[in-house]
């Protein structure tokens, strides 16, 4: 609230400008990350409040907004119920999680024929706040799987110029990789799954870090040690891994499927030959390579180039699920609860108002009077069973309730 004040102008008139507007809270893809982990420790996201208005009708300076970087495969959930907010998938892709609040009205906008001097203005709105889960969906055209050691780790580093540490022990592989394949002039990325274990699918391990990120995927890539120098059954070690598919979602199960069977230049033929047999009557197109010696590998890369791009792109939801649209959900401007023997009325819209009155100014009173008639706070009073003369506590005020008066509560 301000007048104009100079010399040899005795009747400057309000000139009390405009706040600035919150700053916003904006999701952005950035195709550089690969990872959450920015999020482990930082858990609030707030953005800046605009500046307040001047004198002379000076507008306050609006904040920037506040924009957090994510990796392509990004899914946006409410916290609360777990609606599905955004899928993020294109680099540059972006989405508002909370708007900014809108600033407050100068007095000078009040100015009229009639109130030539008001002496009151309103506050800033407050912003919008959410609360989101992210989870990471890794987005690769062939995803590599089998038990931990079945040699994804070095398959991946002879198709690719992806450097994934390779060792002879389990779990090697803590998080995915992602390599780049290239074929003639074109190019498609296989992700590394790090070794699923039984029980992958109830989280035993790290099964759900682990298998989420094969669902975007078009073609699965089984790699079975064929050898079983790790003491295990190779066909039950391929059956277990395709148990685990079923049982954490129907739909990966069905997802195209080549078996790998690595390690031959280390397996007898004839177990070999009995292994290949065996999955190939159920109906699985497989190969015989052996990552370590590079044999069999360039026809896997020639047929598999090739089947990438026949097959039609993977979509983690249903087109009807990907249509719906997140909407912020309007809070009540006010609620009613009952402290004591006192009627108390809370919110943000009710502190905003409050904030905004002055009241030492018949006009400001005025305008506070039908901003509550306006939001039928009155009514409610009444209906819960508020009489003349009760007090009432407007964000912890007091305030004497008169429903008569039309310019004072």
């Amino acid at each position: 609230m301000s007048f104009r004040r100079e010399k040899n102008i005795p009747a400057g008139g309000p000139d009390g400008g405009d706040g600035g507007k919150g700053g916003s809270v904006i999701m952005r893809v950035n195709a550089a990350k690969n990872t959450l982990l920015d999020f482990r420790f930082r858990h609030n996201f707030i953005a800046q409040n605009g500046t307040n208005g001047g004198s002379n009708n000076r507008t306050g300076k609006s904040a920037p907004d506040l924009i957090i970087e994510v990796p392509p495969g990004t899914i946006v959930r409410s916290a609360d119920t777990n609606e599905l907010i955004a899928d993020l998938l294109e680099d540059g892709a972006e989405i508002v999680l909370a708007e900014g609040g809108k600033g407050g009205i100068g007095n000078s906008k009040f100015a009229n024929s009639v109130r030539q001097a008001p002496r009151f203005s309103t506050s800033g709105k407050t912003g919008q706040e959410l609360r989101v889960n992210l989870e990471l969906k890794l987005i690769a055209d062939v995803a590599l799987i089998g038990f931990p050691n079945a040699g994804k780790s070095t398959l991946l580093s002879v198709i690719s110029a992806a450097k994934p540490k390779i060792a002879d022990y389990p779990f090697t592989t803590l998080e995915p990789v992602l390599g780049v394949v290239a074929k003639d002039d074109f190019r498609f990325v296989v992700a590394d799954i790090p070794g699923l274990i039984s029980g992958a699918a109830e989280g035993a391990g790290m099964g759900h870090d682990f298998l989420r990120h094969i669902e975007r995927t078009r073609i699965l890539l089984h790699l079975v040690d064929a050898s079983g120098q790790e003491g295990r059954d190779p066909y039950s070690d391929f059956q277990v891994i395709n148990q685990e598919l079923l049982r954490y979602k129907e739909e990966l199960a069905e997802r195209p499927q080549w078996v790998l069977l690595n390690k031959t230049d280390i397996t007898p033929e004839v177990e070999l030959k009995n292994l290949q047999e065996k999955i190939e009557q159920e109906g699985y197109k497989v190969y015989l390579i052996s990552a370590a010696t590079k044999d069999g590998v360039d026809k896997l890369v020639n047929d598999l180039a090739a089947e990438v791009q026949a097959l039609p792109p993977s979509l983690p939801y249903d087109e009807s699920e990907l249509r719906r649209k997140y909407s912020f959900t309007d809070e009540e401007k006010f609620t009613i609860k009952r402290q004591g023997e006192k009627l108390a009325v809370e919110g943000a819209w009710i502190r905003e108002l409050l904030q905004s009155t002055n009241f030492s100014d018949y006009e400001s009173r005025r305008h506070f009077q039908r901003q509550i008639d306006a939001a039928g706070l009155e009514k409610a009073l009444l209906a819960v069973g508020m009489k003349a003369g009760d007090t009432v506590l407007l964000d912890g005020s007091e305030f004497e309730f008169d429903e008569d008066e039309d310019d004072e509560s």
